[in-house]
Parts: C-alpha cells; sequence; structure tokens
C-alpha cells in the first residue's frame, strides 16, 4: 500500500473534522465523494482528538472493512462523542481540538517479541474475550520499552500485565500512517 498523498492527507482530515461539525449541528454524517483510489481502499483507521495538547478522544477501526474516507469519517464522529472515557465534545470546543489521524497497516502476528520496534509499531493483544490497541505514537510519547509498550497494551485490553507471556494471548504488531492538522 502506497503512502497517501499530501493532498489525501489534507482531504482526509478536512473529512474528519467536517463530519464532527456536521454531526455536532445536525445529528447528520454526511455524505462525501472522494477521487482518489487510495481514498476508496477499505483500511483500518484511528482519529484521536486532542484539545491543549491533551487526549480528547481517540476511536478507531483495526481491521479494513470500509474505504479509508468512509472509516475516517465514522471514526471521527466517534471520537467526539462516543469514547467513554470522555464526555461529548461540544460544538464550541470545536475550534480548539487538533484532529490526528492514524491509517494502519494490516494486523501481523507476533511470534517473537523481538519482533516489536518500540516507534515503529503498534499493538494489538487479544486474550479470550479481551483485546486492546495500542498506536506506535504512544509508546514514544511515554518513552515506553518493548516490555512497558506490552504491559500497558495488556492493561488497555483488560489484562494483567504479564499477559503478554501467556501461550493463550496473541499479539500483533501492525504500523500507521500517521499525520494531523497544524495547530
Amino acid at each position: 500500500m502506497a503512502e497517501l498523498t499530501k493532498e489525501e492527507k489534507e482531504q482526509l482530515l478536512w473529512i474528519a473534522r467536517k463530519s464532527i461539525e456536521t454531526y455536532l449541528s445536525t445529528g447528520r454524517i454526511p455524505d462525501f465523494s472522494v477521487e482518489s483510489p487510495a481514498l476508496k481502499e477499505k483500511r483500518g483507521a484511528f482519529v484521536t482528538l486532542k484539545k491543549n495538547g491533551m487526549l480528547r478522544g481517540c476511536i478507531g477501526l483495526i481491521y479494513p472493512l470500509k474505504p479509508l474516507y468512509q472509516a475516517v469519517a465514522e471514526m471521527a464522529i466517534a471520537a467526539a462523542v462516543d469514547d467513554p472515557r470522555f464526555p461529548p465534545l461540544s460544538l464550541d470546543e470545536l475550534p480548539y481540538v487538533e484532529i490526528e489521524i492514524s491509517v494502519l497497516s494490516p494486523l501481523e502476528r507476533v511470534k517473537d517479541i523481538e519482533e516489536i520496534e518500540v516507534g515503529k509499531h503498534g499493538l494489538y493483544i487479544r486474550k479470550g474475550p479481551f483485546s486492546g490497541l495500542l498506536l506506535p505514537q504512544v509508546a514514544t510519547e511515554y518513552n515506553w520499552d518493548r516490555e512497558t509498550f506490552l504491559q500497558h497494551t495488556c492493561l488497555k485490553a483488560g489484562l494483567p500485565t504479564y499477559a503478554w507471556q501467556e501461550d493463550d494471548t496473541e499479539i500483533y504488531k501492525f504500523t500507521a500512517e500517521v499525520f494531523s492538522e497544524e495547530k
């Protein structure tokens, strides 16, 4: 999968902001028309909202179930109103929110934790009914080493920090193309 162009990234950021704005003011998800084949490709994507540099919402699709532009539109709205860690975003807050988009590569099963490169890979851990995902930039932002990253991904999944070492725990890695608005 080729990297997105500057124009495609700008279009996705515009779609994310317009989706949130329209949804907060009308309750509807707007329709978008895109020409770029890359934006029509089915991809996993996360939308992260930050206000004053602090997390304000983050939700995404792990699997490539929808065209990228649709995934971004829907996940932007979900990050704004459905992240259970935060109250729904208000229209008044929107001008102060920076939008970051992470376009995911397909998941790849990890056979040896030495394969995991902190700063390059994100992690998805699954054990029984529990699962959790952390984007690649999270480990970098907190200056975590590989083991700390694995432990925090377990915590995100609702598992004990050592669960990544257990035989029945599945660990996946992925990369993400991350870009955001200039604020």
